[in-house]
């Protein structure tokens, strides 16, 4: 009988063994399959992401560095990137507050319209950044809605810096949110049900469990914001009205210069951009390698 048991089991084990490896074999791709896939990949990356960046960094330094250098010290260029700067100081902790306390509160609490907040959250992804600066022109411009009664306050919304920082706010406001909302339901609510049995208040609890498990996909959603907010071009260029020096960020600013034929100073610009994108990139990646490895756990 033990002897029947022992052949069961090999008989068992060696048809596992087949399943395994027919499973491996069907996910398996053949060795050429494999390469030409890698090399539609290169190829892809190649023409959409290494050539134009080639490109921008070739011609910004086609006149050399004195003129590279000269082309950012410009009153103009100055003024475009301290705008830049300026929206982003100012639209990403707004957002990370918002991105936070509606992660927090749709992934760990049941409530009415919670849905419908899901729904908001993602408004910005389906809408047009054009037609969101249009919204903001019809509302507050001097034609708009509540236009003549802010011209009458003295109160300039459209063509200065309030109407550009709303509409970054708009199209930049789903990125933390959408970062965390899925990383705390995959934490559950355990760890805030103990603590607050223990004796924890909200805020206790909210400071010392939830933020500290989800610092990384917050870091994560404010690295993606901020490179949105300084390098939106459809909704602050309906908003700004392109008043060189006042309400030009860097975007605007490369078009202006690229319009005037001024392909030097465009490209040089535009670097400062590609900068942007690298070092967000690198950032990027380090992140993640530090999410995957706190989900990890």
């Amino acid at each position: 009988m033990l002897k029947h048991e022992a052949e069961g089991k090999k008989m068992d084990s060696a048809t596992a063994l087949k399943r395994a490896s027919r499973a491996t074999a069907s996910l398996t791709e053949p060795a050429w399959v494999r390469a030409l896939l890698i090399g539609l990949s290169l190829l892809f990356l190649g023409l959409f992401l290494f050539l134009p960046l080639a490109a921008v960094f070739t011609q910004a330094l086609a006149k050399g560095w004195t003129v590279y250098l000269a082309a950012l010290k410009e009153p103009d260029a100055l003024a475009a990137i301290r705008l830049t700067l300026t929206i982003a100081a100012i639209s990403v902790p707004l957002n990370l507050l918002f991105g936070i306390a509606a992660a927090w509160a749709i992934a760990k609490f049941d409530f009415r319209g919670k849905n419908l907040l899901v729904t908001l959250i993602d408004l910005p992804f389906s809408v047009s950044p054009v037609i969101s600066g249009l919204i903001y022109v019809l509302i507050f411009g001097l034609h708009g809605w509540l236009g003549p009664w802010l011209s009458a306050q003295g109160i300039k919304i459209v063509f200065a810096l309030p109407g550009i920082v709303l509409a970054t706010v708009f199209v930049t406001f789903p990125f933390v949110a959408r970062e965390l909302i899925p990383l705390m339901e995959a934490q559950g609510r355990e760890e805030e049900e103990a603590a607050t049995v223990l004796g924890a208040s909200g805020w206790q609890t909210f400071w010392r469990v939830t933020l500290p498990n989800v610092r990384w996909g917050v870091l994560y959603g404010v690295i993606l914001c901020n490179a949105r907010a300084m390098g939106e071009f459809g909704a602050v260029s309906v908003v700004s009205g392109h008043i060189r020096g006042l309400t030009n960020t860097i975007p605007l600013y490369v078009e202006i210069l690229y319009n005037e034929y001024n392909y030097a100073a465009a490209f040089a610009a535009a670097s400062l951009l590609a900068l942007l994108a690298l070092v967000t990139l690198a950032v990027k990646s380090l992140v993640e390698w530090k999410l995957r490895a706190q989900l990890a756990r």
